[in-house]
C-alpha cells in the first residue's frame, strides 16, 4: 500500500492559487481514492498505479491552461493492508497515551 504525499500549483498565476487548488482537489475527490487535505498538501493511500494515476489526472487538469506546474512528492511504500492514512497517527498516539491536536 502507497501512501503518496504530493502538493502541485501553478506559476505565474498570481499570488492566491485556490481556484487551481479547487480544481486538483475535484480531481482527487471525484477519483474514489482515500486522501487526506492538509493546509501544505494532500496525501493519497492506495495501490501504485492509482494514486499515481490521481498525481497525473492533476497535472492534466493544470496543464490545460497552466504553461508552469510545480510538484512536489513524497512516496512511502510497505506490503499490507490499508489504512495507513489512520493507524500511523494512532501508532504515535498509543505511545505517547494520549491524543494529538491534528
Amino acid at each position: 500500500m502507497v501512501l503518496l504525499e504530493f502538493a502541485m500549483a501553478p506559476h505565474g498565476q498570481g499570488e492566491s492559487l485556490s481556484a487551481q487548488v479547487a480544481r486538483i482537489l475535484d480531481v482527487i475527490d471525484r477519483s474514489g481514492v482515500r486522501y487526506r487535505l492538509t493546509p501544505m498538501g494532500t496525501i493519497l493511500e492506495g495501490d501504485w498505479d492509482q494514486v499515481i494515476g490521481v498525481v497525473s489526472a492533476c497535472f492534466r487538469e493544470l496543464e490545460r491552461d497552466c504553461s508552469r506546474i510545480g510538484v512536489n512528492l513524497k512516496v512511502d511504500y510497505r506490503k499490507g493492508p490499508d489504512s495507513r492514512l489512520d493507524s500511523k497517527i494512532a501508532k504515535v498516539e498509543q505511545q505517547l497515551g494520549r491524543k494529538l491536536h491534528t
